[in-house]
């Protein structure tokens, strides 16, 4: 679902306060070319995530979902000359095409795109200490949202902020839908955030380049 005056807006806020450079351009377009889906965030939603990056102060992130590594770009550019992003992406191709584009932002020295499932990968960063994560940003296969958040919290510490993308399914959220496995998965991400007295969070729709969907966010408190 789509409308031609959402993208117009869009292309507004990222024409006038999150512009384009040079390497975010590049990361889009050697994606494009590798084929990759043209599902990465928007510019105002990749700016959104360094903003709060920012606020928060973060100095260790995970992400799960890597694609092409523009969001990843987003991220680290907020981190400090020593602060840390793991990624986590299950396609060696996408993962090859984001290692790229890290190196040429120059962020190489502190993103590291790890390939394989998530959920095999998780456990290996809870046996090397590699918590506690400042934010998560989950952008990846949403049948299996719910045991990413659960893998964020024990990665997590008091006051780590966990994004998910994608949890509005172009309003399908508020229908079952059985037949469909992210929708599904959604739903049960809801019904675990909302059980789990460590999360306050919030969800938001939203509407412009990438159609109408959404994004959870939450804060750990204890």
């Amino acid at each position: 679902m789509t409308n031609p005056q959402w993208t117009a807006v869009d292309a507004y806020f990222a024409e006038t306060i999150a512009p384009a450079d040079d390497v975010l351009t590049a990361a889009l377009a050697e994606s494009s070319a590798a084929g990759l889906p043209e599902i990465a965030v928007a510019p105002n939603q990749g700016k959104l995530l360094h903003l709060l990056a920012s606020m928060q102060g973060a100095r260790n992130i995970l992400e799960i979902g890597t694609l092409g590594g523009y969001s990843t770009i987003w991220l680290a550019r907020a981190l400090p000359a020593d602060g840390r992003l793991i990624s986590l992406e299950y396609d060696p191709a996408h993962a090859d095409v984001a290692r790229a584009n890290i190196a040429r932002a120059g962020l190489d020295t502190v993103v590291e795109v790890r390939t394989g499932a998530a959920l095999d990968s998780l456990p290996g960063l809870e046996t090397e200490g590699a918590g506690p994560f400042d934010l998560v940003f989950i952008d990846a296969d949403k049948v299996n949202n719910p045991r990413y958040v659960e893998w964020a919290l024990r990665l997590s510490r008091p006051g780590t902020v966990i994004i998910v993308d994608n949890v509005v399914r172009g309003g399908a959220i508020v229908t079952p839908h059985p037949d469909d496995p992210a929708i599904t998965g959604t739903r049960e991400l809801f019904d675990l955030v909302a059980a789990e007295p460590r999360l306050d969070a919030t969800a938001l729709q939203t509407v412009g380049a990438k159609g109408y969907d959404g994004l959870l966010l939450a804060r750990v408190v204890n």
